[in-house]
């Protein structure tokens, strides 16, 4: 099938899956149920991805993390009431865009890739989400933040060194014909 007749597939299925949930949500009373508004960020990221899976567009995949990310951030907060933590959740969304790269890359069939380009984004996500959360949240399972920061810092600045020790220059067609 070609592409343009696979988007236009997936972009009416969708359409027609949103319009049959406003409809039930208006002629069912409690149809949605406990079901509060940061479902629809976290709806939204699923149609994304849906989309960038039905089409083929790969590139979809990263937006789709991103969204559906947030979604999930402001889900937690609005179930626990605790708006102030967005004060370091916001450090999470490097690693959704991490996701994102993995997804992609799995769609794409370049699984490998998809984990180097996966790794940098989680990694530094989750040293800025304990480095924040120890200014501005509290505790971890008992082991206050402020010792953690300070370790994941450490942590993520020997990686950043043995990344620069590590890393082999990329070859490319001249550098191959001068080597034979």
């Amino acid at each position: 099938m070609e592409q343009r007749a696979r988007s236009a597939i997936a972009s009416g299925a969708i359409l027609i899956v949103i319009g049959v949930l406003l409809l039930m949500a208006r002629l069912v009373p409690g149809f949605f149920g406990q079901l509060t508004w940061p479902f629809i960020v976290i709806g939204v990221g699923v149609l994304l991805l849906v989309l960038a899976i039905a089409t083929g567009n790969a590139g979809l995949a990263v937006p789709a993390c991103i969204v559906g990310g947030i979604g999930l951030i402001l889900w937690w907060q609005n179930a626990n009431n605790r708006w102030d933590t967005w004060s370091f959740a916001w450090t999470l969304i490097p690693g959704f865009v991490g996701v994102g790269a993995l997804v992609q890359g799995l769609l794409e069939s370049k699984p490998l890739k998809a984990l180097i380009d996966a790794l940098w984004p989680i990694l530094i996500s989750a040293v800025l989400f304990v480095v924040f959360s120890s200014f501005f949240g509290g505790p971890l399972y008992g082991v206050p933040l402020y010792y953690l920061a300070g370790g994941a810092l450490i942590l993520l600045g020997v990686l950043v060194i043995l990344k620069g020790f590590l890393k082999v220059p990329a070859k490319t067609g001249t550098d191959e014909k001068r080597q034979e």
